[in-house]
């Protein structure tokens, strides 16, 4: 069984992002065990409050589900042509303390995906993080993107997948990233 940890990078309700993570969940193939998971809770990064209370419980919980985990997507709106602050700020307090950085990145296979109300899918925000992962010795899985535009065009009211053709790209992107995941766990 393949463990696939899905993390939104959005924390609005009616989140094209989530909506996404939930529908790659939907339509993940037998054999993977797809969780999603959300940002909500993580405080703002700040050095003198790590130091003085230690990593945040919202934190520490998602390190754990993170290191469960055989991969990771990354399922990343786009604001103001780069990665969402709040998705940025998450990474950042992932990354502490510094020991930690190895056995929550490194060598851990991530993907990249997103949605837009726009026409480019989020391609600037997948690669702003293609520098951050780097930096942190993740295995940037760079097989497929998945970038889905005019995102209000195949989500209804209530963040449900409508369109097939849609669901058949993240079908297929599920797919093809939980074979690479399965793959380096053979080596």
């Amino acid at each position: 069984m393949t463990k696939i940890l899905g993390i939104s990078g959005s924390l609005r309700k009616a989140s094209f992002n989530t909506a996404l993570a939930r529908a790659a969940k939907s339509v993940a193939p037998g054999g993977i065990a797809f969780e999603t998971a959300t940002l909500h809770g993580i405080p703002l990064y700040d050095g003198d409050v790590e130091v003085e209370r230690g990593i945040p419980a919202p934190v520490a919980d998602l390190k754990q589900k993170i290191i469960a985990a055989d991969g990771v997507i990354l399922f990343t709106p786009e604001y103001n042509n780069s990665m969402p602050g709040v998705f940025k700020n998450a990474v950042d307090w992932l990354s502490r303390p510094p020991a930690d950085i190895k056995k929550v990145f490194g060598g851990r296979p991530f993907a990249l995906a997103g949605a837009s109300p726009g026409n480019f899918g989020t391609i600037l925000s997948q690669n702003a993080w293609l520098a951050v992962m780097r930096t942190l010795g993740a295995d940037l899985w760079s097989g497929k993107r998945l970038m889905l535009p005019k995102a209000a065009t195949v989500f209804d009211s209530e963040g449900k997948l409508t369109d097939e053709e849609t669901r058949e790209r993240v079908r297929g992107f599920i797919t093809a990233f939980a074979e690479y995941v399965a793959s380096t766990k053979a080596r």
